[in-house]
């Protein structure tokens, strides 16, 4: 395998509806960004692309990432359409590692994008539903904020976690998006806000779940040689790893923890694995990206992570599986402030505040949730931090971690059906 760089990123604002822009002209938006923000990368330079977007529902067309490989001057270049659920572009980022990692090319672009407004809510929520089992779930009334309402329920009986922990996790991440302009849903809220805001299943409050976008965005990966020609601070991705699951969580096998680095077996003596409270795939994701990258003890070796926090209840199930504190103990985790950033005021007494910020862009929850585009919105901002440069791209360096040398992103589908970790290091 080469050692691949990230040397570019853009965006687009995330909105409820941009019925002005089709989704050609959301990626183009970013693309152009990406370029402007990297003035020695040329067209001509970029090998292929590989696009995502989840569903062909929303946009009506089908194969729209070859009208997008189109619109963006590249054919007739390598191209492919990556799809997977919620981690699709989690997925479309590491395709494109592939892709460079292997040889095959030197410069490859990942594109990402979902038009999630042109359709009604319910009919949206019936679409992301069909991304479950179609043959036993959905037809008994099965939808996604009732399988992670369920998997919560869970959780809070075996483990004690609580609805106002859950809360504390949306306080954070729409107050930290008060200071990204690219964030859809930015807001002060208090524990009061979000448990008294409408209930969709039960603990599970509006503000508690993120919401459906239009939005898109883009990240440009090289190989070594080429990264150090075109950018004069690339960063360097050094962990990938990915994990599945059956799409039942009836059909999952329990079985012994797999465990981390700082881990040991009598940690779980008497924990039923995975059980519906947790995602193996999220386990195994994260295990293959840290014997990758050389991590030993998340919580120490990383500065920050941006994770997947379609429901405040999945950031809290993910902190386990990524190891950040023991099985059972996110919701304390989150109460006691860990994942908060440091230097910003949420109106909580919060006694380890700052000591690994999670989702410093305001996450799903705050920033949307065009599903093609989120992973890939995840990298860039990963990639803006560990250059120190986001100040510069949000116009205020509120949300810039002090000095982060290694950041995390994380993507998920379903219930756990596909999960992306992927490690990138300031150079």
């Amino acid at each position: 395998m080469r050692p691949v760089y990230m040397i570019t990123g853009g965006i687009t604002k995330f909105k409820k509806a941009n019925p002005e822009k089709d989704f050609r002209y959301m990626v183009k938006e970013a693309f152009d960004y990406a370029l402007d923000d990297l003035p020695k990368l040329k067209m001509e330079m970029i090998d292929g692309a590989v696009g995502s977007y989840f569903s062909d529902h929303f946009t009506r067309q089908l194969k729209a990432a070859s009208m997008v490989q189109d619109y963006l001057g590249l054919c007739p270049k390598p191209s492919k359409r990556i799809e997977g659920g919620g981690a699709t572009g989690g997925l479309c980022f590491q395709s494109a590692w592939e892709a460079v990692s292997s040889g095959r090319m030197n410069v490859c672009l990942a594109f990402g994008f979902e038009t999630m407004s042109r359709v009604n809510t319910w009919k949206g929520n019936e679409f992301i539903a069909l991304a479950s089992d179609t043959n036993f779930d959905f037809p008994v009334g099965g939808f996604y904020t009732g399988y992670y309402a369920m998997m919560v329920q869970r959780h809070m009986h075996e483990f004690g976690t609580t609805p106002e922990q859950l809360a504390l996790v949306s306080i954070k991440n729409h107050a930290n998006a008060l200071y990204n302009p690219y964030a859809q849903r930015p807001g002060k809220l208090t524990v009061a806000d979000v448990r008294s805001s409408q209930m969709v299943a039960t603990p599970l409050t509006m503000l508690d779940i993120c919401t459906m976008s239009d939005g898109a965005a883009v990240c440009v990966l090289a190989s070594e040689e080429v990264a150090h020609k075109l950018s004069p601070n690339p960063v360097k991705i050094t962990g990938v790893g990915s994990g599945s699951d059956a799409m039942r969580m009836a059909d999952r096998p329990h079985g012994k923890v797999l465990l981390l680095p700082h881990e040991k077996a009598s940690d779980y003596r008497n924990l039923k694995y995975p059980g519906v409270h947790s995602f193996r795939g999220g386990r195994a994701a994260a295990k293959q990206a840290y014997e990758m990258a050389g991590v030993r003890k998340p919580i120490d070796d990383f500065d920050f992570i941006e994770l997947h926090d379609a429901y405040t209840s999945s950031e809290v199930q993910t902190y386990e599986d990524l190891g950040l504190c023991k099985y059972g103990e996110g919701g304390r985790f989150a109460e006691e402030g860990n994942p908060f950033m440091p230097g910003i005021d949420y109106g909580l007494n919060l006694p380890k505040q700052g000591r690994i910020p999670v989702n410093p862009s305001g996450g799903l929850l705050a920033c949307g949730h065009p599903v093609g585009a989120t992973g890939l919105m995840q990298a860039v901002f990963a990639f803006w931090q560990l250059q120190g440069t986001i100040k510069k791209h949000l116009g205020s360096g509120k949300l810039q971690i002090k000095n982060p040398k290694r950041g995390l992103i994380h993507s998920h589908a379903g219930t756990g059906t596909y999960i992306t970790v992927s490690i990138l290091e300031r150079t």
